[in-house]
């Protein structure tokens, strides 16, 4: 029987099958992450899958709807509990008939994606947008809706003192109705920033009295979408969810996306349709999450704080993404975007919208959030401010002068493109540690406060297992492995080794190191993680030049690491591998999601809302794409930890291997360290 290729998102994993298996049993031969408790019969629904239409350069593959079966009495007569949605196959219905993709959704993964994103808004002094007003009119009879208009106006000016009221379009045709209960609450929007003397804007009326009303601060990650609902008078986070991001299945990486979109005649209204249905989708969540009897609906969420890279910017907004995939990257606009939240698909009738200002266009409104959370444009120190993502965005200076900067690490850092990598769900490893005498591993997964060597692991990790290895753990062993002198400091995995111990093993021509039993640490792992920390220190060095260049400093007081993955890196590790700079250790700190936490800020504040848009005009952009000096950096910042930037604060806390380079018969040569 003739074999097909098939590509699983957002795991990327691939493999051919013989033509006409069916998706689950596609998926259970590649080992991927597919739920299922009827064993195929069509009962449970929990396998359903997302078939995905086009051209996928990356995988070389042209996915079409004849690729598969169409639907059969199987699915026809399914009446199980989980209904199948929109868009949705049961995988254990549908054949395979012809090379295919298929995305395999949050909800049908056995291992779920354990969204690790908080928000930090101790400092911030409320400053809201919006205030509430109760009204009791003398009779709620009106003739027409101008009457109406009318007598909500003398009422605001007598028993509030409030005069010059304008009315929004959506609420000018509602009075009339709420007003029949002669008591009604309107909330007003106030000045865009303080000090500004525009007329108060009437966009919201409820019948009878409300006392809370609400906003969503939403962080459009490439790979994680997270949201924050929080109450507008007193700035409580009441709470907050995250889901995977639905674009994934058209690519794990932006470029892939933005490839999706110049291959594929309207792919970007798939793409934006993709994530306007997960934004609407996140509200509806965190509505739920705050559970009854607080009067949180969506009729009371007024606003709507957005921020994201630049490429989810314009899917969200409807912009053709495709200049930002090349030179000149131009934005579509680097201005703040305002308009409702149904502009974004997003269902909530007197909601307004705000979309941060992008910097460039490799440097995204999440970038400016995250500025304006951790504030380096208000400190007299150097400080270093990186998320790490598959887009990693930097930004270098202090109170005197700011650059900003993108560089490409590619998903290598969230599991991607690793032998045994994958996201951040229970079972996977994320802590790492080598017996730098015996070679022997320990590690800890998520979902369990023990090391691998204690007597009661196993039994704590029976229902999970250990599946793979998450970003965090991937930094660790890298870094493990070269303190132990397994990995040279030119990313080789060292074969003589295989007389200290029998985890090293030989890997075709290279060799592997045996983690467990299933999971080993691959010559090609190391190759994807220095390509990727390469990447990224060449776009932190290239940035301390321009600095050195404009200000005569050469060195970074703090690091701080934001997102998902940043908030769980060691700062150790990270230093030993060359993430970053050499810096003291006590000033290298995770920050959690920045991002979230500048939109929570703009939201809950006018002034910080205000101020994020004036450091946006005055940070220094700087396109790595098109510095003649990057790749010159990115080679120097191949090995562990650089090839010729100082280590002597992180020689002060960690003995560090004498430097190793392959020689020319492949055998490691060393040398002696200079700090």
């Amino acid at each position: 029987m003739a074999e097909v290729k098939v590509v699983f998102t957002p795991s990327g994993l691939t493999g051919t099958v013989e033509s006409g298996s069916t998706v689950l049993a596609a998926a259970r031969q590649l080992g991927v992450d597919l739920d299922s408790v009827c064993g195929g019969r069509g009962l449970c629904g929990r396998c359903q899958v997302t078939p995905s239409n086009g051209d996928f350069a990356k995988w070389a593959i042209s996915s079409s709807p004849d690729s598969i079966s169409s639907s059969g009495p199987v699915e026809a007569d399914y009446r199980g509990k989980r209904a199948i949605g929109d868009g949705h196959r049961l995988g254990c219905a549908v054949e395979i008939l012809k090379d295919a993709v298929f995305d395999v959704p949050a909800e049908s993964q056995i291992h779920k994606q354990v969204v690790r994103k908080n928000v930090n808004i101790a400092d911030l002094v409320v400053d809201p947008a919006f205030t509430l007003h109760y009204l009791e009119l003398e009779t709620g009879e009106f003739d027409s809706d101008p009457e109406a208009i009318a007598a909500v106006r003398a009422k605001l000016k007598t028993d509030w003192s409030i005069a010059d009221v304008a009315i929004s379009d959506h609420c000018s045709s509602s009075l009339a109705t709420a007003a029949k209960s002669t008591t009604l609450t309107i909330a007003l929007r106030r000045n865009a920033q303080p000090g500004d003397a525009h007329a108060p804007v009437l966009v919201a009326v409820w019948p009878g009295f409300v006392d809370r009303v609400a906003g969503v601060a939403i962080d459009i990650g490439s790979t994680t979408v997270a949201g924050h609902l929080c109450d507008l008078s007193s700035g409580q986070v009441l709470a907050s969810a995250g889901r995977m991001n639905p674009q994934i299945r058209f690519g794990e990486d932006l470029m892939s996306r933005v490839s999706f979109v110049m291959m594929n005649p309207g792919g970007e209204v798939e793409l934006t349709d993709a994530i306007r249905v997960a934004l609407n989708e996140l509200v509806g969540e965190l509505v739920d999450a705050v559970g009854p009897g607080t009067e949180i609906d969506r009729s009371r969420i007024l606003d709507l704080v957005l921020v994201g890279n630049p490429v989810m910017h314009h899917l969200a907004l409807g912009y053709d993404p495709v200049p930002l995939g090349q030179a000149p990257f131009e934005l579509h606009t680097d201005k703040p975007v305002h308009g409702t939240a149904g502009d974004v698909g997003v269902d909530a009738e007197f909601c307004s919208m705000y979309f941060a200002p992008c910097i460039a266009g490799h440097v995204g409104a999440d970038t400016a959030a995250a500025i304006c959370s951790e504030e380096p444009h208000r400190s007299q120190k150097i400080q270093l401010l990186v998320d790490v993502g598959t887009n990693a965005e930097i930004v270098l200076g202090n109170e005197d002068h700011l650059f900003a900067a993108s560089s490409p690490t590619g998903p290598a850092f969230e599991g991607a493109q690793i032998s045994a990598g994958q996201r951040a769900t229970a079972g996977a490893i994320e802590r790492v540690r080598i017996d730098r005498q015996t070679l022997e591993p320990k590690f800890k997964v998520i979902g369990c406060d023990l090391w691998s060597d204690h007597d009661d692991f196993d039994a704590q990790t029976a229902s999970s297992g250990v599946t793979g290895i998450c970003g965090s753990g991937i930094i660790e062993v890298m870094s493990e492995m070269f303190l132990s002198t397994l990995i040279t400091s030119d990313g080789v995995i060292d074969g003589a080794n295989a007389a200290r111990t029998n985890r090293i093993v030989p890997s075709e021509r290279t060799f592997s190191y045996q983690l467990t039993d299933t999971i080993h640490i691959t010559q090609a792992d190391v190759r994807s993680i220095q390509l990727a920390k390469a990447a990224l220190r060449a776009g932190i060095d290239l940035l301390l030049e321009h600095l050195a260049a404009e200000t005569g400093l050469t060195e970074v007081d703090e690091v701080r690491l934001a997102g998902a993955f940043g908030a769980h890196i060691d700062p150790l590790h990270a230093m030993v591998l060359g993430l970053v700079p050499d810096c003291e250790l006590p000033n290298v700190t995770s920050v959690g999601n920045s991002a979230g936490s500048g939109a929570v800020k703009a939201l809950l504040s006018r002034t910080a809302r205000h101020d994020l848009e004036v450091t946006v005009e005055e940070v220094t952009k700087i396109e790595t794409a098109t510095e003649p000096r990057f790749q010159e950096l990115f080679v120097a910042a191949l090995a562990f930890p650089h090839l010729s930037a100082p280590t002597t604060h992180l020689a002060n806390l960690i003995e560090l291997p004498a430097k190793q380079e392959s020689a020319s018969d492949g055998r490691p040569r060393r040398r002696r360290r200079r700090s």
